[in-house]
């Protein structure tokens, strides 16, 4: 399983926790950037001919606020230069503040048939105080577009003032409006963006509690149907995401334009965040890469571990030996031994306990050296 990742870095207003690589100052060089990432698939089809791949992710910034042109010409262009499957995963991004029915249609038409919708909150104050250009209503009349598509919405926590009634309406809206995926990620305050100030003067929740806040969380969507498979993703049955599924099964995707990230045959690069120096690379025929990695064992296996545990599954032994030739359990006894009340064994599978899934950073940090 291999899978598409194109990142457009345009957006109307930037939220004030937003540390990705998105200008609102250059919606302008919109269709410029896009020919760019058009070329860019074209330098890349020949040594990527014995691909296929399962998966295109559409991502931001926010890729809605482009003309939908554009993205039914990127997904023609994928299809021309690579072996997409027939049923590929198509996903794009979207705000609700940018969306329209004709916008959706033509979506729908250029062959996206997944969609993922920043709600973040359902409380306009909070929505506000963010700097999302969105409102609740805009949600809803989004959430009214897509009935009957498949789609999911995200959700965050630990948000300055937000209660747990905050977090039960946001979750009840997004479940009654059809979703069939669910996301919650807690508020990072990243050093250089806006936010990071209301977290310096100690306005935002501390650990703890955001710590209860996802287990709030996690209980609610459990009583609404919706089964957790990853830290942060809950969905009905069936429903996951296919393109994230890759990245936390060690598959290896491609990515297209300003900060995209790669890892192909155990190579990870990425490309340039700045704009200008992306359209000087592009248009001198050159790749944008500024950063190349070849992955050694080691750093494979610490990837897999890190990866493998963070989902609800976690880690499948006969393939942790088919792909280093020696078992996970045999090789890591002394570490499972000291965690062995965080783990569970069921399956065949290796598993941090659901109750302690939020904080599996702390324990996977004790498999690398």
């Amino acid at each position: 399983m291999s899978g598409i990742y194109v990142h457009i870095p345009f957006c109307k207003s930037k939220c004030r926790y937003c540390d990705f690589a998105s200008f609102p100052d250059k919606i302008g060089f919109a269709e410029s950037y896009m020919a760019c990432v058009y070329r860019e698939m074209s330098k890349r089809k020949n040594e990527l001919k014995n691909y296929k791949f399962d998966t295109l992710y559409i991502g931001g910034g926010t890729p809605s606020v482009v003309d939908e042109n554009y993205i039914a010409m990127l997904i023609a262009s994928a299809k021309k230069n690579f072996n997409l499957a027939p049923d590929a995963e198509i996903t794009i991004e979207m705000n609700p503040g940018t969306v329209s029915a004709g916008k959706i249609a033509a979506y729908k038409k250029s062959g996206i048939n997944r969609f993922s919708v920043g709600l973040q909150t359902a409380v306009d104050a909070q929505l506000e105080d963010i700097g999302r250009i969105h409102n609740l209503k805009d949600f809803e009349n989004c959430a009214r577009l897509l009935k009957g598509e498949n789609f999911s919405v995200d959700i965050m926590i630990g948000l300055k003032g937000q209660t747990e009634a905050d977090i039960e309406k946001s979750i009840s809206v997004a479940a009654n409006s059809g979703a069939s995926h669910i996301s919650v990620y807690a508020l990072t305050p990243e050093d250089g963006t806006p936010i990071y100030t209301d977290y310096l003067n100690g306005e935002l929740p501390d650990g703890d509690e955001v710590a209860g806040q996802y287990a709030y969380a996690a209980d609610k969507l459990s009583k609404l149907g919706f089964e957790r498979y990853e830290v942060s993703n809950f969905c009905k049955r069936g429903k996951e995401s296919r393109h994230n599924l890759n990245y936390w099964r060690r598959g290896e995707y491609i990515g297209f334009g300003v900060s995209a990230s790669s890892c192909i045959n155990n190579v990870r690069f990425t490309n340039t965040f700045d704009l200008d120096e992306y359209f000087k690379c592009i248009l001198s025929d050159n790749f944008a890469v500024i950063d190349s990695e070849k992955i050694d064992e080691n750093g494979q296996k610490e990837e897999y571990i890190m990866l493998a545990l963070r989902t609800a599954s976690g880690i499948n032994l006969s393939e942790y030996r088919a792909n280093f030739g020696v078992g996970f359990e045999e090789e890591y006894a002394d570490t499972l031994a000291k965690l062995a009340p965080f783990f569970e064994k069921k399956n065949g599978r290796v598993f941090i306990r659901p109750e302690h899934l939020y904080v599996q950073n702390s324990i996977i940090i004790n498999f690398f050296k």
